[in-house]
């Protein structure tokens, strides 16, 4: 019989993607030296075991406190509990560029064209797609975009 995690399924089936940790390993270290495939596994291994460790004492603090979903703040006092105190200075560091680096990413992502727009200008864009969206719905034609009217022929 396999080892079970906490969720029910066996060990196997949580792991972290090979070439990414490869990566990292790589970048962590000096260019001349090699990681044999075995340790390199075994460092994958160790990682999974620490996020479970990790995960599962955040649940705990979280369940303590009587909330339903774990907060970064149950994870930064997973790590005081389990003995990893002196790392927190640094993972909340990383955590704040991380939602740094999330908002730009955000502002600058799929949903943005490059340009900011006004209020007045995303108001009456989803009026449009709302318009779109029911003209689909109803089976019927979408009426084509209005092009914007050029400024620079106004006076």
């Amino acid at each position: 019989m396999e080892p079970m995690d906490i969720v029910g399924k066996s060990k196997e089936d949580a792991s972290l993607p090979k070439a990414t940790m490869t990566k990292i390993i790589k970048e962590m270290l000096p260019p001349d030296v090699r990681v044999a495939r075995d340790a390199q596994d075994l460092l994958i291994e160790c990682c999974v075991e620490f996020i479970n460790l990790i995960s599962s004492e955040s649940n705990e603090v979280c369940n303590r406190e009587d909330k339903r979903t774990i907060a970064p703040e149950h994870v930064l006092k997973a790590l005081e509990v389990l003995g990893f105190g002196k790392y927190i200075e640094e993972v909340y560091a990383a955590y704040e560029q991380h939602k740094i680096e999330t908002l730009d990413s955000l502002k600058g992502g799929k949903w943005s064209n490059g340009a900011e727009m006004t209020e007045e200008e995303a108001v009456a864009e989803q009026q449009r797609m709302f318009a779109e969206a029911r003209a689909r719905m109803n089976g019927g034609a979408v009426a084509p975009k209005q092009p914007d009217p050029d400024p620079s022929l106004e006076s």
